[in-house]
């Protein structure tokens, strides 16, 4: 069974009376794998919606993001705020298998409109909070003499120099293999850049890796350390 008709047949045997449903990700795309599954958004008029389900359906391997109209509103503006909403782009790039009453064109209009006005500006304290962190991470891996150590702070500060290459470059951002896909056209070549940097590290040299980490933190204002403050919840 094709991918199509894997999803269809799923849904109507989860939820005969959906009023719409998607399908995403990266089956549908030359980036399909042997492990690609199925990532279908559902949206139901009421309950047991809103939930969140791992399944298998012959071989496939389904992920459900089941919601109300509603509720699909909510967890799309929560998301938006943290600049990264798989389920935007699910309805955004993905396939409408079936739409009874329109909310699905409806959604997908609202979802591409979205995603075309890009994340949300971040604020100049978010921005040092990242600086400070980076810092902060940049010492220890300069600091560290032992190789376990540093393959951590090593894989932190590759995650977290990509997401403000991304943040600097108005993108919006991604978690995996949607960081480094994100990456691919909002700053070509730095994800082999950190790659190789973080290699090194492994072989006992951080140079590369620093380097490379340092270019990305100075369009954003560089390195942050003395000065940095934020008062606390009472």
């Amino acid at each position: 069974m094709d991918a199509i008709d894997a999803a269809r047949a799923v849904v109507a045997k989860q939820h005969p009376d959906a009023r719409a449903a998607f399908l995403g990700g990266s089956v549908l795309t030359g980036r399909r794998t042997a492990m690609s599954g199925l990532d279908i958004v559902v949206l139901l008029r009421g309950s047991p919606a809103p939930y969140r389900a791992s399944l298998r359906h012959g071989d496939w391997p389904v992920e459900m993001f089941v919601h109300t109209e509603a509720t699909w509103h909510a967890y799309v503006e929560r998301e938006v705020r943290n600049r990264r909403s798989p389920l935007l782009w699910m309805c955004a790039d993905g396939l409408l298998l079936f739409d009874s009453d329109g909310v699905g064109a409806h959604l997908a209009a609202e979802a591409r409109k979205l995603t075309a006005a890009g994340p949300p500006t971040v604020s100049a304290e978010e921005i040092d909070d990242c600086r400070y962190a980076i810092t902060d991470l940049l010492d220890d891996l300069a600091g560290s003499t032992d190789q376990s150590e540093r393959l951590f702070i090593a894989t932190e500060l590759v995650r977290r120099a990509g997401e403000l290459a991304l943040t600097v470059g108005g993108s919006w951002n991604g978690g995996g293999k949607w960081l480094a896909r994100r990456l691919e056209t909002t700053a070509p070549g730095l994800s082999m850049r950190l790659h190789d940097g973080l290699r090194e590290v492994l072989e006992g040299r951080i140079e590369s890796l620093v380097a490379v980490v340092d270019e990305v933190a100075e369009q954003a204002g560089g390195r942050l350390w003395v000065g940095y403050k934020r008062d606390g919840t009472p």
